[in-house]
């Protein structure tokens, strides 16, 4: 049965879109249908992650009305099946969140796993994203404010009777600074699905548009998102090696 994941945050700039658009390659890759949407209605940064900013026909048509959801989806050049939203300040005019639920019914039927990029914080478009899923992630930061909030959207997601996968601790840098794996465990009450390190490759494969599991398969960030990828579905985690040639052409991109 086809499953709505939406990505959440309580705090921006932990690193969701990054985790998101490269999960969904990776799910793809593993043989699940996936299907990435971009519910950051407000600020959509999905196709700019992916290096296609401009489509004629985005989420914010579908929720205007102007549009069928079937008409906004794209197939990106990893085989990743996606339905971006508008980068243009004007798209925001008569929108309609409650279309949202209606149209990712109808994206069940093309894909196995539909992931949801949701808007951070506690704002409507949040809550439609958490409202709308079948399935959540937390993504946070090993840092107090990160995960304060992430214990709100915890809260909320319980109280509307959603199933938490548990948590993802992005942007890891094992200081002491930071809290622990054990700390934020015990404090957001959830299992953590993986930890994925601080990646200097990460913002290089943003500049390029290129996601990082296919800029750089061999960065720490890359194996962790792949592996986490594989325990999401099931199945046995496996790197393969790399030939000189493509190693070189990884060298050279950054």
């Amino acid at each position: 049965m086809s499953r709505i994941i939406s990505v959440v945050s309580g705090k921006g700039g932990v690193g969701k879109t990054t985790l998101t658009s490269n999960l969904g390659i990776v799910l793809n890759k593993l043989g699940k249908k996936t299907l990435v949407v971009d519910g950051n209605i407000t600020t959509p940064n999905i196709s700019l992650h992916l290096g296609i900013p401009l489509y004629p026909i985005t989420i914010h048509d579908v929720l205007r009305g102007d549009a069928h959801i079937s008409e906004a989806i794209y197939d990106h050049p990893t085989g990743l099946s996606i339905v971006p939203g508008s980068i243009s300040i004007d798209d925001l005019n008569k929108i309609n969140m409650d279309k949202l639920s209606e149209s990712l019914n109808y994206l069940k039927k093309q894909a196995d796993i539909i992931l949801l990029d949701s808007p951070a914080g506690l704002g409507k478009e949040s809550l439609k994203s958490i409202e709308v899923a079948n399935d959540i992630i937390i993504v946070t930061n090993p840092n107090m404010p990160s995960a304060v909030e992430a214990l709100k959207i915890k809260e909320i997601a319980e109280r509307m009777n959603k199933n938490i996968l548990g948590v993802v601790i992005n942007r890891v840098n094992d200081k002491k600074s930071e809290l622990s794996e054990k700390e934020i465990k015990n404090m957001l009450e959830l299992p953590i699905l993986t930890k994925i390190p601080e990646d200097s490759v990460v913002p290089l494969s943003i500049g390029n548009k290129i996601p990082v599991v296919h800029f750089d398969p061999f960065s720490p960030s890359s194996k962790a998102i792949n592996k986490f990828g594989a325990d999401l579905v099931g199945k046995e985690f496996e790197m393969k090696e790399f030939g000189f040639f493509q190693r070189i052409m990884t060298w050279l991109r950054r």
